[in-house]
């Protein structure tokens, strides 16, 4: 895991997802709030990042015993905002959770959506 990376604006997510291979960033809706982080081979997004209630959040897909672990931990880790709710958990970027915690779920994300 990269410690150059603290994570805690949409800039700061979007450039740490960019150092996955064949990362890219895309737009797919007319909601500029809405980042979606791809994996160029699958071309499955990884990494959902918006803002909401005035912090940066991130949708990563992970198991669902995992997820419900993490989420158990974590007030700021939740099921997922508008996904799935039983494969994608929603991490808030409030400075609760740990960077090294959030940069293993997104490695976690990328890995599952390279399927």
């Amino acid at each position: 895991m990269d410690d150059t990376f603290d994570l805690r604006t949409r800039r700061e997510l979007t450039e740490y997802c960019l150092t996955y291979p064949g990362a890219y960033e895309d737009y797919p809706f007319d909601d500029a709030n809405w980042t979606v982080m791809r994996r160029r081979d699958t071309k499955r997004g990884f990494a959902w990042i918006f803002e909401r209630n005035g912090c940066i959040w991130v949708n990563v897909k992970l198991a669902p015993e995992w997820g419900r672990l993490v989420q158990s931990a974590h007030e700021s880790v939740l099921p997922a905002y508008h996904m799935n709710k039983t494969h994608w958990t929603s991490v808030i970027l409030d400075g609760t959770v740990p960077d090294g915690l959030i940069k293993a779920l997104i490695d976690e994300s990328f890995r599952l959506c390279g399927k």
